[in-house]
């Protein structure tokens, strides 16, 4: 199974994607460096001051301006009023910031195409290295490590799609230029990240997608913040493997157990069993001690053996209560995906646990004779001895 696996955002690791991509085919960087050009643009509260062509004015202070398309803007904006921008970086020539606004896209011009804005750009194709992306008539390059926050197993489903993306890396001359879609849907999720912690508690209940699965549990996004669902809260029933539950792109109801705001990012536990109805508590009432019962062997242990006495409701038969003689392992006694009878010696329903006893369900003599047949032990000594009976209280 695919799983989705998150991927490191540090620049070198980027440049390593792209030139691994494109080969000898270098990308030159050609803007200066500037100190507001990162991979986290500072959003900033601006006042709008003048509407000129189409470009809106801000003021951020006295000797801080910028200028955002007015594309971006729903509406006109009113001159006076406040709006929240992103600052792409300064334009050195008349050292006024770049804006654009959150979430806002640009239309791609390529006269006018930046390094850092904010386009929609068409997937026209797929490569070994990303997607083949068209840019107002002109081709570019999607890394694909920068299609998404997850790894995406199948490029193919992007082909045809108008995606949002950030230009990372631009060459006029050379005719080249690369995309990023991740980078905007980080900066997505950061924003609703933000916004969710402000009110998230525990005991909440949240629509949740995995995203990926691990022996140990799921992971799922509750909408801009990732937590894991562990193993034991999945399901009241034991789970050997996640995979047998949930896959990558489920949607799945879970609570919120705790959160824990000393990591970063914050770490939450999900749970998705704290849903449901716990059918040890909604089945132990009909079972009563010293009463006899059928049961289904599920799995063995040194100890004993587990037995499914009612749907969701399992005991343990010590292996102390397996047999009247001594027993060494209980593969000599039962096995599983038997049936068996079982006496109720115990229900502790505040600890959920059931003690059973297969011996004293037989009575003294030993009851009904349990087909031991298939045991190692009880094959050897009859290969030996032959099928007559077996002394010393084997079988």
């Amino acid at each position: 199974m695919n799983q989705h696996q998150p991927f490191p955002d540090d620049q070198h690791d980027l440049d390593a994607e792209i030139e691994s991509a494109l080969g000898d085919r270098s990308i030159e960087d050609l803007l200066e460096d500037d100190p507001l050009e990162t991979s986290q643009r500072p959003e900033r509260t601006g006042t709008i001051v003048a509407i000129r062509g189409r470009e809106v004015y801000v003021e951020f202070g006295p000797k801080m301006q910028g200028v955002c398309p007015l594309a971006q803007f729903k509406e006109p904006p009113t001159p006076g009023t406040e709006a929240e921008f992103l600052i792409e970086r300064r334009d050195r020539s008349d050292d006024m910031l770049v804006l654009s606004r959150p979430g806002g896209v640009q239309r791609a011009s390529w006269d006018h195409l930046e390094q850092g804005q904010v386009i929609e750009a068409m997937c026209t194709g797929t490569n070994k290295g990303g997607l083949e992306m068209d840019v107002a008539g002109h081709q570019a390059f999607m890394p694909s490590g920068q299609v998404d926050v997850f790894h995406v197993p199948d490029l193919t489903v992007m082909v045809g799609q108008k995606l949002t993306c950030r230009v990372i890396e631009l060459d006029k001359r050379a005719n080249r230029l690369v995309l990023s879609r991740r980078d905007v849907l980080e900066e997505e999720r950061q924003r609703k990240r933000e916004a969710l912690m402000e009110t998230l508690q525990v005991g909440q209940t949240h629509s949740a997608v995995i995203t990926r699965v691990q022996p140990y549990g799921a992971f799922a996004d509750i909408g801009g913040a990732e937590g894991l669902i562990h193993i034991s809260d999945m399901s009241w029933e034991r789970l050997q493997n996640p995979e047998t539950l949930v896959k990558a792109g489920d949607q799945v109801m879970v609570q919120i157990l705790k959160i824990d705001l000393e990591q970063q990012p914050p770490r939450i536990g999900l749970g998705m069993k704290q849903l449901t109805t716990d059918p040890f508590t909604a089945t132990v009432g009909s079972v009563s001690e010293g009463e006899i019962v059928s049961g289904t062997v599920t799995r063995l242990a040194e100890f004993g053996a587990f037995v499914e006495i009612a749907s969701g409701l399992e005991g343990l038969v010590h292996i102390s209560e397996l047999a009247h003689e001594r027993v060494n392992r209980p593969s000599q006694i039962v096995k599983e995906g038997q049936v068996i009878s079982v006496k109720v010696l115990k229900v502790d329903a505040e600890k959920k646990r059931i003690a059973l006893s297969l011996k004293q369900a037989q009575g003294e003599d030993g009851g009904e004779e349990i087909d031991r047949g298939q045991d190692p032990m009880i094959r050897k000594l009859k290969a030996k001895w032959g099928d007559g009976p077996l002394k010393g209280g084997i079988g």
